[in-house]
Order: C-alpha cells, then sequence, then structure tokens
C-alpha cells in the first residue's frame, strides 16, 4: 500500500481520501486550517470504523509531507502557489494534481494552447519531484459512491507512474495511462467535456466516463 499526504480538505481530497484509508493506504491530511483538516480526519475515522482502514493522521501546512505520494487537492488557481510555497519540501515527492482548468462558467479552459495546469505545476515543483495528473477527470461524489470507475491519468516519469497506478488500483478504481504530462492538457479538456456532458447529454451529474477494450 502506499503513503499519501493530501494537501487540502475539500470534497475530492474527501473522496479521494476516504477511498485510500478503506483501501489500506497511510493518509495525512494537510489544510491551511488546522481545525477543517482534523475534522476531516475524524470523519473518516468514524465513516470506516468497521472497515479496514485504520483512519488518517493531521499534518502541518508548508513542511515536508509524511507521504511519498502527494495529492494536491486544491483549485488550479492556488495550486501553483501552494507547490511554490511548499518548495523544497515537496522534493522527491510524487505530486498528483487533481484540478481542472476550467473558467468560471466551464466553457473554455484558462490555460493557454501547448501547456497545462500540471505542466505549470511542474515548473514550480522541485526538480527532483515528480507530477501526475490524474483524477480529474471522475466527480468527487461520484468517487464518494465507492463504484469501480476509470481513472486517466498522464505523467513523464515511468516509476511514479507506475506507484500511482498502484495507489490507484487500491482505492478500487482502474488506472489508465494516457502518455506523457503533455497529455494533460488533453485530460483537463475532458474535465471540461464531463461538465459539457453532465449539463446536456446526460443531464445529471451523477456520470462517469469509461473505457470499453473491445477483444
Amino acid at each position: 500500500m502506499s503513503s499519501v499526504s493530501f494537501i487540502g480538505s475539500g470534497g475530492m481530497a474527501r473522496s479521494i481520501a476516504a477511498r485510500a484509508v478503506a483501501g489500506g493506504n497511510s493518509v495525512e491530511l494537510v489544510g491551511r486550517d488546522v481545525a477543517k483538516a482534523t475534522d476531516l480526519a475524524t470523519d473518516l475515522a468514524t465513516d470506516l470504523a468497521t472497515g479496514p482502514g485504520g483512519g488518517a493522521t493531521v499534518g502541518t501546512f508548508g513542511t515536508v509531507p509524511a507521504g511519498d505520494i502527494v495529492v494536491l487537492a486544491v483549485p488550479y488557481t492556488s495550486a501553483v502557489a501552494v507547490v511554490t510555497q511548499y518548495g523544497d519540501a515537496l522534493a522527491g515527492k510524487i505530486i498528483i494534481d487533481i484540478s481542472n482548468t476550467f473558467n468560471a462558467d466551464a466553457t473554455g479552459l484558462v490555460t493557454p494552447d501547448g501547456t497545462s495546469g500540471a505542466q505549470e505545476i511542474a515548473k514550480a515543483a522541485p526538480a527532483s519531484a515528480h507530477v501526475v495528473k490524474a483524477f480529474n477527470t471522475v466527480f468527487g461524489h461520484v468517487l464518494a459512491k465507492g463504484r469501480p470507475l476509470d481513472v486517466l491519468f498522464a505523467g513523464d516519469d515511468a516509476r511514479a507512474k507506475a506507484d500511482v497506478s498502484t495507489f490507484i488500483e487500491s482505492l478500487g478504481l482502474r488506472p489508465l495511462d494516457v502518455g506523457g504530462l503533455e497529455m494533460a492538457h488533453w485530460l483537463e479538456g475532458v474535465g471540461l467535456l464531463l461538465m459539457g456532458l453532465a449539463r446536456h447529454g446526460a443531464g445529471t451529474f451523477d456520470v462517469a466516463l469509461g473505457v470499453d477494450v473491445l477483444g
């Protein structure tokens, strides 16, 4: 199992962390609002008291995360600033960027063509850290339903991607590698596509994208 730190304690952090604890991973929750992170840790311990998970610890914002994998669970508008503030505290870590980069009404991306939020985060991270884009194509409330889902991910480092793939599998999800970190731009586009699908074709946000392999 993996050792995972979550920076941020919003809905996506809650959904992924709950599945991580249930999957037997070592989980640390970190946020500027210590009370909110502590409340989330308490909720996870209560919700999973009868399951295989052992709850989560609470870390200190800005210090070296305990986890080898760091889930950056903050909005893209603050993600680069958070990574910059952490600086060398993220050296050697695998950073999972789960952010989406749509504009306020989710009709377009705020990142220009040829780049992505994940690539901008990678520029701000220490050279020894490895950024992997993942989870941005799944709604948090759908993750919380506990169903098996597909998680698309992208990154440049093979070892980091293998570790992230193992982590995703521990959540009861299917990891699907889409290529190098340059593909994060298109994953962020898929996140935008999912919003459009939920609003129009599906008519519900209780929807997920999946891949069928045809024999």
